[in-house]
């Protein structure tokens, strides 16, 4: 088994794919070379998960640049992928040097969503002599179709924030801090494996849950309120994102209405999600429901998005992306309605779109849970 930087793919070495893949896009747009600056990207073409790296890949070449704190894992996890070069002063400085040996490299391209006006203004200054073009998801576009070592890893990140909630869940009650359940769910993650948390774990109680990136706070649930937990688990790299909203005691009418429409409208975009639909034909499935149902001005965010090596990644599921899904994408799907000073309900699953349908990786039960 091949194992690399949190990637595993069976027998096989994707990495070369990739590389070989980022070759044609550079091809195809008459660049020399890119200049890889995103982490996550590094790590996917390389398998490297350091902090510290700058990725060159030419039609001969690829080299990673890292410091002296990484000289021995870089050659663990890249193990072959890449031609590594330890850097003792800056990566910049090792990256003129770099491309100063590179015969026929004349335009460059560069990550535009990634790169800092300082650098930016290094490549300008310092790397005068090259010709840099800005480029935008050459290696994001391949990052959002996901290989069966990558499923498998997002499989286990899901398995472990289930395991985690299974283990909260019970342990919620009234009197309670949302910094002291975030704090006792964040704990059963690592107990569970997560070696990671992707984002701060969400934890938004009674009115408070209208807020759909609420913070964890100093308030104190109550009975009778609404508990929204919105949280994931981290992998081998690989992110997983699930969210249930929960009541503390008997819920009333008006909870069990709005949250009855939030789980009919996850049931009906899960399932109906398909390859080949666009960003916009997907969040309107779940979108028009809501809104049939008199809350479409009470969910204001899209459907979902890709979930990967990043929390939020491509593809998108939203009212303005007119691109086709793509066989191999996992998605969140998670509608929700918000009213302020009453609460909110989202409910969030992870989802693989396959040639043969949608799969819902995420199994903890929808149903409505009244804790006592």
């Amino acid at each position: 088994m091949f194992v690399s930087g949190g990637v595993v793919t069976g027998s096989i070495d994707t990495r070369p794919a990739r590389v070989a893949a980022i070759r044609d896009a550079l091809a195809r747009a008459d660049l020399d070379a890119l200049l890889v600056s995103s982490l996550a990207n590094v790590r996917y073409v390389t398998g490297f998960s350091g902090s510290n790296a700058l990725l060159v890949i030419t039609a001969k070449d690829c080299i990673l640049l890292t410091d002296s704190r990484y000289a021995t894992q870089v050659e663990e996890e890249v193990d072959g992928a890449a031609t590594v070069r330890i850097e003792s002063t800056n990566l910049w400085t090792g990256l003129w040097a770099q491309l100063g040996t590179l015969t026929s490299v004349e335009r460059i391209g560069f990550e535009s969503m990634h790169c800092l006006h300082c650098d930016f203004a290094r490549l300008l200054e310092k790397g005068a002599r090259w010709s840099w073009r800005p480029t935008t998801d050459v290696v994001e576009t391949l990052r959002a179709v996901k290989d069966a070592g990558e499923l498998a890893h997002i499989e286990r990140a899901v398995a472990v924030a289930e395991t985690a909630l299974r283990r909260t869940v019970p342990m919620l009650r009234a009197g309670l801090t949302e910094t002291a359940v975030a704090g006792v769910l964040e704990g059963h993650l690592r107990d569970a494996g997560s070696e990671a948390f992707p984002f701060p774990s969400i934890v938004a109680s009674g009115p408070r849950s209208a807020l759909p990136h609420a913070r964890a706070g100093d308030r104190v649930l109550k009975t009778g309120d609404l508990v929204l937990l919105d949280f994931g688990a981290v992998t081998a790299g690989y992110c997983s994102d699930i969210t249930r909203t929960f009541v503390l005691g008997r819920a009333s009418d008006e909870q069990r209405e709005i949250y009855d429409i939030v789980r009919e409208a996850n049931a009906r975009a899960s399932g109906a999600i398909r390859v080949g639909m666009t960003g916009m034909a997907a969040d309107a499935v779940a979108r028009d429901y809501i809104a049939g149902r008199g809350f479409g001005e009470a969910f204001g965010h899209s459907l979902g998005h890709g979930i990967g090596l990043e929390v939020h990644e491509a593809p998108r599921l939203s009212r303005v992306v007119e691109s086709p899904l793509a066989a191999g994408s996992v998605v969140t799907i998670e509608p929700g309605i918000y009213r302020p000073g009453w609460g909110g309900v989202r409910i969030e699953d992870d989802v693989f779109l396959s040639d043969a349908g949608p799969r819902v990786l995420t199994g903890f039960p929808r149903d409505l849970h009244e804790l006592s």
